[in-house]
């Protein structure tokens, strides 16, 4: 893989991580007609699934188009889910999950990774609502693959490390 100099500066062959959907490869740039102006986007191929996201070429920064985290990046990510505390400790429920959301919708890695600490401690104390479980799905998918990407791993070491996380 080809490193991207900053976010927002990618090639084709490039690995990028899109802040809503995740991991995906940069298959071309390629221009896009927006309201008869020509605009350069990256195709991305987002890895888990089917799914082609375009990202203006210009605007890749401001949707949070970024590259995979590096290594150290990953030991903080896994050292947020060892933590003991709990990010939202917001009541009513619909406040609380109106939090995890916008940290979702941020794409930090940071912020996904204390929603997906925070459902899977949640799921020890009582089941999970039906929002609960999207949070959780959505923080593991967005998680799971960067780290494994960034830790040069598959995607059944990750899982298994932080299942045992929060096994203990």
């Amino acid at each position: 893989m080809s490193g991207a100099a900053a976010a927002g500066s990618f090639s084709v062959g490039d690995i990028a991580v899109h802040p809503k959907h995740g991991v995906g490869r940069i298959t071309a740039i390629e221009d896009k007609d927006f309201g008869g102006t020509l605009t350069p986007c990256y195709a991305l191929a987002i890895i888990d699934g089917d799914l082609k996201v375009f990202v203006a070429v210009e605007a890749a920064s401001r949707v949070g188009l970024r590259p995979v985290m590096k290594p150290a990046e990953a030991q903080v990510i896994l050292d947020i889910l060892r933590t003991p505390e709990v990010a939202v400790d917001l009541q009513p429920w619909n406040r609380r999950f109106r939090a995890y959301t916008d940290m979702l919708k941020s794409g930090l890695a940071t912020e996904i990774a204390k929603v997906l600490r925070d459902m899977y401690r949640l799921k020890f104390d009582k089941d999970l609502s039906f929002g609960e479980r999207r949070l959780l799905d959505q923080a593991r998918a967005l998680l799971i693959q960067e780290l494994a990407l960034a830790r040069q791993v598959d995607r059944a070491a990750i899982e298994a490390e932080i299942s045992q996380i929060f096994s203990g």
